[in-house]
């Protein structure tokens, strides 16, 4: 039976949104433009840890108000496997059954095969890879089996970084293969997935240097900005997005690592 072309979701959770000039908020604004309501989940402490910033979700949430936008604020550390279906629930609760699931959160820190800790490469699989399973599986189970139902859209943000990247390379390729399997595995549900890989972003961890040789690598001379992720986000989650499934997708201008 052909199953209907899919409505654009009318409510969405996101991860990872925990400062307004991060991918996560770029995606948050897109979203809310197309009529989206929105629960946003962070973990303030991740961004003082690595990025030095405080999260200023808040002010993003008045901002998403502002334009007649349902918003749910979630805070949690998805390091703990009690807090991805606590999410789900706390949203559906807030906002009604979810139509989307867009995972930008991650584990990030700079380490090598030698230097890595133990207690590090567990932190990256916890959030990177098993938070994710956890947040795809509370995702589904809320949503009917059958041709009647609504379906659902779930995409996952990944990264092809390896070399002094390494518990965070390694945790992302797992998590490519896990969200993919989803298109399949979840088919009688509706629910489409995919993973967008969109390049180096510059969300504030760039210097000059890092910049400048990252934009030398594309062929437009030039790095993408959080919108140009968000508009890919939106496609997908379109009906003109409904046949991409189970897609790794690239989206970076054409970013390319040199030959060594």
């Amino acid at each position: 039976m052909h199953r209907r072309a899919p409505a654009l979701p009318r409510t969405a959770l996101l991860t990872g949104v925990g400062r307004r000039r991060g991918i996560g908020a770029a995606i948050a604004r897109g979203l809310a433009e197309d009529g989206c309501d929105l629960a946003l989940s962070f973990h303030g402490e991740y961004d003082r840890r690595v990025l030095g910033e405080d999260a200023d979700v808040e002010l993003l949430a008045e901002e998403l108000r502002g334009l007649g936008r349902r918003v749910v604020l979630l805070p949690g550390d998805l390091a703990d496997p009690a807090v991805p279906e606590r999410l789900v629930h706390d949203a559906r609760e807030a906002l009604g059954p979810l139509g989307a699931l867009v995972m930008s959160h991650c584990e990030s820190v700079d380490s090598s095969i030698l230097d890595t800790t133990v207690e590090s490469f567990d932190r990256h699989y916890a959030v990177n890879v098993r938070a994710s399973w956890l947040l795809l599986r509370a995702f589904a189970e809320q949503v009917p089996v059958g041709p009647d139902s609504p379906g659902g859209a779930v995409i996952a943000l990944t990264s092809d970084h390896t070399a002094h990247n390494l518990p965070y390379g390694a945790t992302k390729g797992a998590l490519d293969r896990l969200v993919l399997a989803g298109t399949h595995e979840l088919a009688d549900r509706g629910i489409r997935t995919n993973v967008i890989n969109p390049g180096p972003i510059d969300t504030g961890w760039m210097d000059d240097e890092i910049r400048a040789a990252g934009a030398a690598q594309t062929p437009g001379g030039e790095l993408g900005a959080p919108g140009t992720v968000a508009d890919l986000v939106r496609f997908l989650l379109s009906p003109q997005g409904g046949w991409i499934r189970g897609q790794l997708l690239l989206s970076n201008g054409g970013f390319a690592t040199p030959a060594v």
